[in-house]
């Protein structure tokens, strides 16, 4: 069996990492000459780690990131609630109690030097694929360098190429009207590794620790307002000093982004599956939507070693799909509500805001946030080496 996977990031690296240790051959085809340089996720949740931890990935991500176990939510100087994960003993959480920080170019390194130390091929990159056809016996990916054709393609290029497939090329994209700005700087609170969100009736400011000393700050921002004009670091240090009292002064640069929502109506059918965000995308509000991709990816590939096996695409792929779909839709609802929530609100809608917190268990809210509500989030079979 000859699998061809569509794109290099994160997602597309790991199924590739996963398949050559479990004997699979696979290429690996994407369209950028050079890994991407950017990117809003930085956190790595239990179920995650959970999902990676045969294919070698973990034991690096946990030997470079910053290990964050409590989080804050903060009206002024009053904390109004504390989420500890590592409160929580079920599930993944018990073998990893915290969210795993770190920039996604060294999730992506971790991904990579993991993938090649099982024995996966270079991708090809520069090869723009155009489309995807599903012969019955076959599948053919017509790119701008020729055919190239394979027992079963994965899709795993993000969001540019649901283009590529019917499979996920009827999907509705849902836009939403809010925006963010965003970025690390050196971190001069005195917080140390744990996570704060601000609530203030201009809109939430996240601030997150992470690795080498820095802490990434998002903040919501008004689209449509008079400060649409004001250049994105001048935007996100008065959001520092208006919700969170600090001075900003570390914000030189910062980027704005919008979010979306979009669920794929089918993950497989016949010999094309999609995974990642070409089959998903939440608001990275959330915090999940990596974190689905590299569960994607590590649950699919035992499934396509079995196909290889018994060269039929097994049965349990549907229920693979099932768990996947229901997974995203999940994070889909719990993405939205944070938006929704972290919205720059009147009197009466901050009351209502700040009241829905504090009620809320502190345990169910460390849940969520830890995808323990994942349907493949589960003990990890191996013990971890770090705690």
């Amino acid at each position: 069996m000859r699998v061809v996977i569509i794109g290099a990031g994160p997602v597309g690296m790991l199924l590739g990492g996963e398949l050559a240790r479990l004997g699979v051959e696979h290429i690996t085809l994407e369209a950028r000459e050079a890994p991407g340089a950017g990117s809003r996720a930085i956190g790595i949740h239990s179920a995650a780690l959970t999902a990676m931890s045969a294919s070698g990935v973990t034991d690096r991500i946990l030997s470079a990131c910053l290990q964050v176990r409590e989080g804050q939510a903060r009206v002024g100087a009053a904390t109004v609630t504390t989420i500890r994960f590592d409160a929580v003993r079920a599930g993944s959480l018990a073998s990893f109690p915290f969210v795993a920080t770190l920039p996604q170019a060294a999730t992506e390194s971790a991904i990579t030097a993991a993938a090649a130390s099982n024995g996966a091929p270079a991708p090809e990159r520069g090869v723009q694929v155009l489309d995807v056809i599903d012969e019955g016996a076959t599948c053919r990916v017509i790119t701008d360098s020729g055919d190239v054709h394979g027992d079963a393609v994965v899709i795993a290029a993000g969001s540019r190429s649901r283009h590529i497939s019917i499979l996920i090329r009827d999907g509705r994209r849902r836009a939403y009207p809010d925006r963010y700005v965003m970025a690390d700087v050196p971190d001069d609170t005195d917080e140390g590794p744990r996570a704060i969100v601000h609530l203030h009736p201009d809109g939430v400011l996240e601030s997150f620790p992470l690795p080498g000393g820095l802490r990434r700050y998002v903040a919501w921002h008004r689209a449509g307002s008079t400060d649409d004009a004001t250049d994105d670091a001048t935007a996100l240090r008065d959001a520092v000093s208006r919700r969170a009292g600090s001075s900003g002064d570390t914000i030189t640069t910062a980027s704005n982004f919008g979010v979306g929502r979009f669920v794929a109506r089918r993950m497989a059918r016949g010999r094309v599956l999609a995974i990642g965000d070409a089959a998903h995308e939440v608001s990275p509000i959330g915090g999940q939507g990596l974190n689905l991709g590299l569960i994607d990816a590590a649950t699919l590939a035992p499934l396509l070693r079995e196909w290889d096996i018994t060269g039929e695409p097994p049965a349990a792929l549907a229920a693979w799909e099932r768990r996947r779909r229901s997974a995203a839709t999940t994070a889909a609802r719990i993405a939205a509500l944070n938006t929704v929530a972290g919205r720059g609100h009147g009197s009466v809608g901050a009351v209502t805001r700040l009241a829905g917190i504090r009620l809320a268990p502190a345990r169910l809210l460390a849940h969520a946030y830890g995808m323990g509500f994942d349907p493949d989030a589960r003990e990890s079979p191996l013990t971890p080496q770090t705690r």
